[in-house]
């Protein structure tokens, strides 16, 4: 029986399996990633191509007991639109009030997720001048609502969505509609949504990285060394910081996976205290631009000198945003054997590709990954070493051929990672 007959019968055509694993990234969202309360409300936000995903969140959200669900969609094309026909003043502008509105919902402890699959090189044949302004424009306006975030006052998570622009970046020599499919089943397969039950998987996984969390703040290093192929860099760690990864509890009480998928542990840098230099290793999507080849060198904490064979205007105008881009907000590890580095393949997207590769972060640093941290003020947080800056942008620099050694207090180095994968 074909579908039209089943509907002109009133009755429902069987899913199909992609439908079942759509299904099941909504419930994985909605219930690891989130752990959403009853009575609690969700805003989303997502690119127009995400619907037939949104409305599956949306009622997984409300079967759980959300009191409203309230999503804003987002589209590349009339984003484009503003740097064809906009005025030069309108890249120096941003929606303050929604940014305001936004960070007004996390206060009064509404759940965010994200969902992701935008164009990665939307903008990367724009004006780089006024792509920066816009960006450091927004970055300012969204600023208040990012200290929610990074300070962990809420629940939230990002997952992935196939839309035709990100799969044409990741599978370039594939008809669209292969492309979108191939891209769905990577995401499927990152997101554990491919195993028989999804949520179980996912606790499993979490567990697992609270152990690797346990071990590295039991040994409490002050400096991390990476080494390999154009990468020589110690990051010396803020004091009385701690490791953080996989799930964790928000300060209202619920307990979340923020991204999904994930792989990484990660800290907080001491933002004085980063020396040497390091290369990229994948690709980094910013703000609708690719950079690659990133090769920087730091000093005191702060870079000194920054390049890129491509997306050097960008790179350059991003690390100028404020004196806190200059310098780390966050390091992780990741083991190369991560199930998104087996994939093989290059997603031009953070939120995947960062876990597949060990990586570090310019700007904001996430105030969870100190010991009481929360309940610091500004001032108490960089007398720790927590950098402070509008931006917070994931960049790789791990592989198989990069060393990592942790350094105990007395200076004293041992083997932690070596050629990508935990000693």
């Amino acid at each position: 029986m074909n579908p039209s007959t089943a509907h002109s019968l009133g009755q429902s055509a069987p899913a199909t399996e992609f439908e079942k694993n759509l299904d099941r990234l909504a419930a994985v969202a909605v219930h690891a990633g989130l752990g959403l309360a009853p009575g609690q409300e969700l805003l989303m936000t997502a690119p127009l191509e995400a619907l037939p995903l949104v409305r599956r969140i949306t009622e997984h959200a409300y079967k759980a007991g959300a009191t409203l669900v309230t999503t804003f969609f987002a589209d590349d094309e009339s984003a484009l639109l503003r740097y064809r026909h906009g005025s030069d003043a309108s890249f120096d502008a941003a929606p303050a009030w929604f940014f305001e509105g936004i960070a007004m919902a996390y206060r009064s402890g509404v759940a965010r997720l994200a969902i992701t699959g935008n164009d990665p090189s939307l903008l990367s044949k724009e004006d780089p001048e006024k792509v920066s302004r816009a960006n450091r424009a927004q970055s300012k306006a969204y600023r208040p609502a990012l200290e929610l975030i990074t300070r962990h006052e809420i629940n939230w998570t990002i997952i992935g969505c196939s839309t035709p622009a990100w799969a044409a970046s990741v599978f370039p020599n594939l008809p669209s509609e292969q492309a979108v499919a191939q891209l769905w089943d990577a995401i499927f397969k990152a997101s554990r949504v491919d195993q028989p039950d999804p949520v179980a998987a996912w606790k499993k996984h979490d567990s697992w990285l609270h152990e690797r969390c346990n071990l590295l703040n039991q040994k409490s290093y002050s400096a991390l060394h990476f080494r390999g192929p154009g990468t020589d860099l110690r990051v010396g760690l803020s004091d009385g910081h701690c490791w953080l990864g996989g799930g964790s509890a928000a300060r209202n009480g619920r307990y979340g996976i923020p991204n999904l998928p994930t792989e990484e542990v990660f800290t907080i840098p001491h933002k004085d205290r980063v020396e040497g230099k390091v290369t990229s290793t994948k690709p980094l999507s910013y703000q609708g631009t690719m950079i690659e080849e990133i090769s920087v060198q730091f000093q005191a904490g702060k870079i000194v000198k920054a390049q890129a064979s491509r997306g050097e205007q960008v790179l350059q105008r991003m690390i100028e945003t404020d004196d806190g881009a200059r310098r780390l907000g966050e390091v992780a590890l990741v083991p190369h054997s991560s199930p998104i580095a087996a994939s093989g393949l290059l997603f031009m997207n953070t939120l995947f590709d960062e876990n597949a590769a060990c990586h570090i972060a310019l700007g904001q640093a996430y105030s969870a990954c100190l010991k009481d941290g929360e309940n610091l003020t500004p001032e108490q947080l960089a007398a720790r070493g927590a950098n402070s800056s509008l931006i917070h942008v994931d960049w790789m620099i791990g592989s198989n051929h990069i060393d990592v050694d942790g350094i105990n207090a007395a200076g004293v180095s041992e083997p932690l990672m070596r050629a990508g994968e935990w000693v």
